[in-house]
């Protein structure tokens, strides 16, 4: 697997980057051999502190992402590390339990657009939040299993996916006791 660290305003030596690759290497040796490669990338955080960013695509346009913050490079790293190997491993056994099943094809092309605010002050302003910000994407057409496993995967908060089973929109969503929500409509 081939693995590239990066540090913005932060050096990292050679001990970091073997730290690094030696525990990818055998994170993806242990879960799932066909790892195309990682990106890692270390900064600066306030109060002294680092962030380490891991985006690591696996196959199907699957891409597993974690971030942490520490006093410490290594530490940093350690926790996304954590985080990615969670996400490895469940992506692993999902895939060991739906081998006769075809995974269903997540778009990889996703568009956004920002949407620039007015600074007329003699727009009228309302109590709704503003939009920021718009994205456009393709629903998938997926079981509850396969979205949970997309929404682990895409590391987001919630996805809006087609039910296999009943044809209508459904939702998952993680709560923030880290469980997941599942939004299905009423038939009625």
């Amino acid at each position: 697997m081939e693995v590239r660290v990066a540090g913005h305003q932060v050096d990292t030596g050679d001990a970091l980057r073997h730290h690094v690759s030696e525990r990818l290497n055998a994170m993806t040796e242990k879960y799932f051999s066909r790892a195309i490669g990682a990106n890692v990338t270390f900064g600066r955080a306030p109060h002294d502190q680092f962030t380490c960013d891991i985006v690591a695509p696996v196959s199907n346009g699957h891409v597993l992402k974690a971030s942490n913050r520490a006093g410490d490079a290594h530490i940093a790293f350690d926790g996304a590390a954590d985080k990615v190997e969670r996400q490895l491993k469940r992506y692993a056994e999902r895939l060991r339990e739906r081998r006769s099943e075809p995974m269903p094809e997540i778009p990889a092309d996703a568009g956004y657009r920002v949407i620039e605010s007015s600074n007329d002050e003699d727009t009228p302003t309302s109590d709704s939040p503003a939009i920021v910000a718009e994205t456009h994407v393709d629903i998938p057409t997926a079981s509850v299993g396969d979205a949970v496993m997309m929404l682990d995967l895409r590391n987001t908060n919630a996805l809006l996916f087609k039910n296999g089973g009943s044809g209508a929109l459904n939702m998952v969503y993680r709560r923030e006791d880290g469980t997941i929500g599942w939004v299905e409509p009423s038939q009625g």
